[in-house]
């Protein structure tokens, strides 16, 4: 099931902002400018005042479970915060980062602060929902909590895996480790560079690529195993910051992509040698 991606008190604390904070036509051009439609006055909220009820109008136009539509929402959010301070503020901004989000002090540009996949890659799977719980365990982790992101990477490519296989018909062992589970995955879908594919995806530049990118999943657990959740440590881990998290999500998320984009491309040697 589909979760708001910027959630509700978030979402409310922005609101309360406008109280003061804005006009009504600078906030109807801000929404109207990243192509959000007027709201019927009949949606107004007339219990919360003119400025907030009219934020609130737009934000209910808003599907918060599309990445698309959050996406302009923010750079709505960013044009009429632009130049604010304050503790409000700040709680606010407090607030997006528990969503996953972070906040250029210098420029108000609101960013993810982890992962995601374009909406392409996972439209067609028949059940993308796990990969998208660990993209949001990530998404609320990697700056935080290192060691849950790294432990969650690793989960996202054994979801990963076991998705490409279920959607390709084969077999998946719950017993199976995830490099195993990686390379069966990999060869699934021609991606192993011992695979003979015509084209590009059988030449030497390629084949060198593949085989770096066939060492993430075993690295990755390696790392997790030493480094991340579901362990128990011997020791309390030390020395893990943000820049680790981001090294194992970004080495996760080059080996899903490419493996969600393999699966969803007609054109990919898979289709062609079944």
């Amino acid at each position: 099931m589909s979760h708001d991606i910027v959630r509700r008190v978030s979402r409310d604390l922005f609101r309360n902002l406008m109280k003061d904070e804005a006009t009504l036509p600078l906030i109807n051009r801000a929404f109207q400018g990243v192509g959000f439609a007027e709201p019927d006055p009949a949606a107004s909220h007339e219990e919360l005042g003119q400025r907030r009820g009219l934020t609130q109008a737009y934000l209910d136009a808003v599907d918060w479970t599309d990445e698309r539509q959050v996406g302009r929402a923010l750079r709505a959010f960013e044009w009429l915060l632009h130049g604010l301070s304050g503790p409000a503020v700040d709680n606010f901004f407090a607030s997006l980062r528990r969503d996953g989000y972070l906040v250029d002090p210098s420029t108000g540009r609101i960013t993810s602060a982890g992962p995601r996949f374009p909406a392409g890659s996972l439209a067609n799977l028949k059940d993308p929902s796990a990969i998208r719980e660990h993209l949001d365990r990530i998404q609320h982790a990697v700056v935080d909590d290192p060691a849950l992101a790294i432990g969650s990477a690793k989960e996202l490519i054994e979801s990963t895996a076991k998705v490409a296989l279920t959607e390709r018909g084969l077999p998946v062992s719950d017993r199976d480790d995830v490099p195993k589970l990686a390379d069966q995955a990999q060869r699934a879908l021609n991606l192993h560079p011992s695979a003979s594919t015509p084209g590009p995806d059988g030449t030497d530049p390629v084949k060198k690529i593949l085989g770096a990118v066939t060492n993430i999943p075993v690295g990755l657990a390696e790392l997790r195993n030493r480094s991340g959740t579901g362990h128990g440590p011997a020791a309390t881990r030390a020395g893990l910051r943000p820049r680790h998290a981001h090294l194992a999500v970004n080495a996760a998320l080059t080996w899903c992509h490419l493996v969600l984009d393999t699966l969803a491309d007609p054109d990919a040697p898979w289709h062609k040698n079944p």
